[in-house]
């Protein structure tokens, strides 16, 4: 599917994220006025991507980078035998197509769950500005950083956490990423199916729904579609270090 971009005049969103306890910046933050204005020069325009549409994919050649400004992504990459795997959901606040970073391509494709606009980086221009700004440089190598530890904290949920944990650290997970961008932390809507957070967190659909109905009858959390609300958000965080046995996968 092409994407569908339409142009609008804007300027950079300023947002802090998160994942889990690691602090993300946004490449502005802590910026002089006077330095975020030349930011933003290279910043020319928002894009406009329709649901469904992809913004790159793998095997393009670096142009930008993206600051999603709101809305809702899905990355995948494509193995060689052909299977494909979720990699993450980017949101409002966080930067896409760091993967293309190292060899000028990009290595996922990048589709909107929804309505979005981004924020295009023409990253030629950011590297030359990044080498005259020493706080857009610490906040362009802590943005590629992030990268490198959500890798790590991937690996470390996938090879020791069960099913029921697995769906605790990822709501827990949107949950910090909602309430550090002034949204509710506790009452939120899923703009991912329960079949691309299966492919995320390496489950079946099934075993989804059981962990997902776990958590509900415990009282953890309430679930309605795709509106969640948690009821109980220290005995989530408690069920990433302390669950009370596998479920299999």
């Amino acid at each position: 599917m092409t994407a569908h971009l339409a142009a609008v005049p804007g300027s950079f969103l300023n947002a802090e994220c998160a994942f889990f306890n690691v602090g993300e910046l946004c490449l502005s933050l802590g910026m002089s006025v006077h330095d975020t204005d030349r930011l933003s020069t290279i910043i020319p325009q928002r894009l406009k991507i329709k649901k469904g549409a992809v913004l790159y994919r793998a095997g393009d050649p670096l142009r930008s980078l993206y600051a999603v400004r709101s809305g809702y992504f899905k990355t995948t990459i494509t193995s060689r035998d052909g299977r494909e795997r979720l990699i993450g959901f980017p949101m409002s606040g966080e930067l896409l197509g760091c993967d293309a970073i190292s060899n000028d391509r990009h290595e996922c494709d990048a589709m909107a769950l929804e309505d979005s606009e981004v924020c295009p980086i023409h990253f030629s221009q950011l590297e030359r500005l990044a080498r005259e700004l020493p706080s857009l440089q610490r906040n362009l190598n802590r943005a590629l950083s992030l990268e490198i530890v959500r890798d790590h904290e991937m690996l470390l949920m996938m090879g020791q956490l069960n099913a029921e944990e697995r769906m605790a650290a990822f709501l827990l997970d949107l949950s910090c990423r909602m309430a550090n961008r002034g949204y509710s932390g506790t009452a939120f809507v899923l703009r991912m199916s329960r079949e691309d957070i299966g492919g995320y967190l390496g489950m079946r659909l099934e075993t989804i729904c059981r962990a997902i109905d776990s958590l509900r009858s415990q009282g953890i959390v309430s679930v309605s579609g795709r509106a969640v609300e948690i009821l109980d958000l220290e005995r989530l965080r408690t069920l990433i270090t302390g669950g009370e046995g596998p479920m299999t996968l």
